[in-house]
């Protein structure tokens, strides 16, 4: 029983200090001015475009299209050694208005509803293993993605994460679902 609760902090630990590094990460990063494409791509070969995310110059995997003028650009989807798959991106109010967030983007599972809004209903679809893979939750029910907002201004972009197990390492292309959203495909890296 010992080592499992050990295990059990030791992933806390490390769902802790991602999203610490991914939170001080996206608050270094400025602004893109660039207009968004008109339709849901999943091709990184669109074109040259900056992305916020580490300093790299580079189009982003995916941009989908929500609700009221929400949009979602995918900027990365990172393997790590510890089995998980993490997803940043930016979420951007194109519309000319405030616009509340959809609460379908939680989810529709109750230990991630009583936490409060977040990105819980996102999932990664592996095509070829024909598994769906969900946001991961910490030990206390908690999804391990961007929580605690109810609103985007109008122009606003906020920056986002989620994190989920890692299909095989053999799957790099997943098609990635947000609840109200057009789903895209993406690539992992690492």
């Amino acid at each position: 029983m010992s080592m499992r609760l050990t295990s059990v902090a030791h992933r806390r630990a490390l769902a802790l200090a991602v999203a610490a590094g991914l939170a001080l990460g996206a608050a270094g990063c400025g602004s893109d001015d660039e207009k968004p494409k008109a339709s849901a791509s999943a091709s990184g070969e669109s074109g040259p475009g900056p992305s916020t995310q580490d300093g790299k110059s580079e189009a982003p995997l995916a941009e989908l299209k929500g609700s009221n003028g929400l949009l979602m650009r995918v900027t990365s989807a990172e393997r790590d050694s510890g089995g998980f798959v993490t997803v940043n991106g930016e979420l951007k109010n194109d519309a000319d208005k405030n616009v509340p967030i959809p609460s379908a983007l939680s989810g529709n599972e109750t230990e991630i509803i009583k936490n409060g809004r977040s990105l819980g209903g996102a999932t990664l679809v592996d095509p070829k293993g024909k598994k769906r893979y969900y946001v991961l939750r910490d030990t206390d029910g908690r999804p391990l993605t961007t929580t605690g907002f109810s609103s985007i201004k109008a122009g606003d972009t906020l920056a986002v994460f989620m994190q989920f197990p890692a299909p095989p390492a053999d799957t790099s292309e997943v098609t990635f679902q947000l609840p109200t959203f057009a789903s895209a495909t993406i690539t992992i890296s690492g």
